[in-house]
């Protein structure tokens, strides 16, 4: 043999023993997953979703113009626990009773111990799993008093939560490897970041040692209801309730301090070369109340505090796709950006501001009507979606997990994500067959709604949530509910309940069935 033929024999056994090597550290056919997930972003916040927008969002607009907008979806409800609960459990949040009823920052948790999550499913499909930002789906604390029942006492601001002990129920619990979360909304206390489950911070005050309740120049607005004399104050939704919260806790760092713990994460993924994909969970605390930007956001905007929040959550989005890029990760990582609910964003603020935050449709957060649970809906994954598209047809937040069961290969067992549908055919490119026929709403005051073909039919009158009047009395010979043709009168002003009577039947008998259980 040659010199030359050595050399060739030398060569070619190299790269026959670096084969297996290769298949274990790339494996194109399992995407990295992220769930940007905000809190009360409207669909008419996103700019290029919205022509008359005042709000901004390019780095969301550059994820639009190269992904898929979905422009009709909606949350399983209309207010932020039970629209996280159907997100992560593909399951209708009114099935349950507690995930039905909403929850604080003291709550006992309210997934089942026995309810697959999308976390377990990316779990069991080999992936690392985080969940990173606002949680609002109940702690087991351990408490002081050996209490059974986390209990908050208002008048002293403090509760019988034991910080320095673990809580017994929380993400790591429901399939999430690691976890960095607030309990709830960040109006609502304890104020503290838990790492997989354990406070990282257990010196607890108040927060009336740390900010003050109201500042020489605050002017009180309609949202003062919302607090009482020894809550924060200092503006129109700049606000927080009087609680404990860690001593190194700050409101105004809070989304900043998500951010850079989502950033540190998939850094450290990537950089101990770990042969797992990733899925990041991340709820975001914006644009909820308090509306608390970032500096570098501050008088940004054209419509004050708000807009300057719009553009720190985008700025958010930002950063977690210059991560990717920087790591290489970009192309075969599928990004989901969306909302829990629809803006809390009345129709004085939309007149005050000449924004209109749930782009034309009736209501809020929490009513019934669509601007209550319609969301943004945008992904985002260049390694197999090439072009910009827009798919029309019905879409719930709950369909993420038969999507995700369909994209890592598996089938839902013991009856999970039985409200589920799978849009993996979008992704895939086919924006023409429909996901699902129908749609159950919920109103935060346990109002409810079925949308099927062009028709929604509402139980009851007014809008079952925040928008006064949120429950109406007929009188006699009145419509008792409320049948909106949706394709012709997309602003739910028309109510054809008396015209239509037979269609009401139909759908209010198709409402009862489903929330009875039975099949969908």
């Amino acid at each position: 043999m040659n010199y030359f033929n050595i050399l060739l024999f030398t060569v070619l056994q190299l790269f026959i023993a670096a084969i297996p090597l290769y298949s274990q550290n790339k494996n194109p056919e399992k995407p990295n997953f992220i769930i940007i997930f905000a809190d009360d972003m409207g669909y008419g916040d996103i700019s290029s979703l919205n022509p008359k927008a005042r709000t901004y969002t390019p780095h969301i607009d550059n994820i639009a113009k190269n992904g898929i907008v979905f422009t009709n979806a909606h949350a399983s409800a209309s207010v932020c626990t039970p629209s996280r609960y159907g997100l992560l459990t593909g399951r209708y949040a009114w099935r349950s009773k507690p995930a039905a009823r909403g929850a604080n920052g003291f709550s006992k948790s309210i997934i089942e111990n026995d309810r697959n999550t999308i976390a377990n499913l990316f779990k069991n499909a080999g992936y690392s799993t985080s969940c990173i930002g606002k949680w609002h789906l109940g702690l087991d604390w351990q408490t002081k008093n050996d209490s059974t029942e986390a209990t908050f006492f208002p008048n002293s601001g403090f509760s019988n939560v034991d910080y320095s002990k673990k809580v017994k129920n929380g993400p790591d619990n429901y399939g999430f490897d690691y976890s960095f979360i607030h309990p709830a909304s960040l109006d609502m206390p304890p104020y503290v970041f838990l790492r997989n489950n354990l406070v990282i911070d257990p010196v607890i005050t108040l927060t009336s040692e740390i900010y003050p309740s109201k500042l020489n120049d605050t002017e009180y607005s309609w949202d003062r209801k919302h607090t009482n004399e020894h809550d924060v104050y200092w503006e129109k939704m700049v606000w927080w309730r009087r609680g404990e919260i860690s001593k190194t806790f700050r409101i105004e760092n809070c989304l900043t301090d998500i951010l850079d713990e989502g950033i540190s994460y998939v850094e450290n993924h990537v950089e101990n070369n770990s042969t797992k994909p990733f899925f990041l969970y991340m709820p975001l605390t914006g644009p909820h109340t308090p509306w608390v930007p970032n500096d570098m956001f501050k008088e940004k905007s054209s419509i004050g505090k708000y807009g300057d929040f719009i553009l720190n959550i985008d700025y958010v989005v930002g950063q977690i796709t210059e991560t990717l890029k920087r790591l290489g990760k970009y192309d075969n990582t599928i990004i989901i950006i969306s909302s829990d609910n629809g803006a809390y964003w009345p129709k004085s603020e939309i007149e005050l501001n000449q924004h209109n935050s749930h782009m034309g449709k009736r209501g809020q957060k929490g009513d019934i009507w669509d601007g209550g649970h319609r969301i943004p809906l945008i992904v985002s994954w260049p390694a197999r979606i090439k072009e910009n598209g827009y798919y029309d047809h019905l879409v719930s937040l709950t369909d993420l997990y038969a999507t995700i069961s369909d994209l890592t290969n598996q089938k839902p067992i013991n009856n999970n994500g039985e409200d589920s549908f799978s849009f993996y055919h979008v992704l895939n490119g086919d924006l023409s067959k429909k996901t699902r026929t129908s749609m159950v709403h919920q109103s935060s005051g346990g109002m409810f709604s079925l949308r099927m073909e062009e028709w929604k039919y509402i139980e009851g009158l007014g809008s079952g949530g925040f928008t006064d009047p949120r429950r109406i009395d007929p009188k006699p010979g009145e419509a008792t509910g409320q049948l909106y043709q949706t394709e012709n009168d997309p602003s739910e002003s028309i109510n054809l309940f008396l015209k239509h009577p037979k269609t009401v039947d139909k759908l209010k008998n198709e409402l009862d069935k489903q929330k009875s259980g039975s099949p969908i």
